[in-house]
């Protein structure tokens, strides 16, 4: 089984930057997608952005778009992702994701393996 570990969750500033990592381990990975995720205490679990492992192709949420960049180190089986322009509305548990399919996906039940998540607060 897959086993996912976020990475540079914290507390900042609204306007300030984080990047999050995501270290993956115990199966080949390479072929798949990846994707972030974040879940607000009493909300769903909202999809962030996700990307081909490959081919580089991505897809964002609306929320993030031109503020978060999803990428990754092929070579590392790590994903990031790099958060910039942040607002009070970031604030919440990340976790990254990994899909059997190819294609990256927006909808949480397309993803087989989970994290424990990294805290992200981010204050006005």
């Amino acid at each position: 089984q897959v086993q996912l570990v976020e990475s540079g969750g914290g507390l900042v500033q609204a306007g300030g930057s984080l990047r999050l990592s995501c270290a993956a381990s115990g199966r080949a990975l390479s072929g798949y997608s990846m994707g972030w995720f974040r879940q607000a205490p009493g909300q769903e679990r909202d999809f962030v952005a996700a990307m081909s492992w490959f081919a580089s192709r991505t897809l964002y949420a609306d929320s993030v778009k031109g503020r978060f960049t999803i990428s990754r180190d092929n070579g590392e089986n790590t994903l990031f992702l790099q958060m910039n322009s942040l607002e009070p509305e970031d604030t919440a548990v990340y976790y990254c994701a990994v899909s059997r399919a190819i294609i990256p996906r927006s909808s949480r039940d397309n993803y087989d393996y989970w994290g424990q998540g990294t805290q992200v607060t981010v204050s006005s």
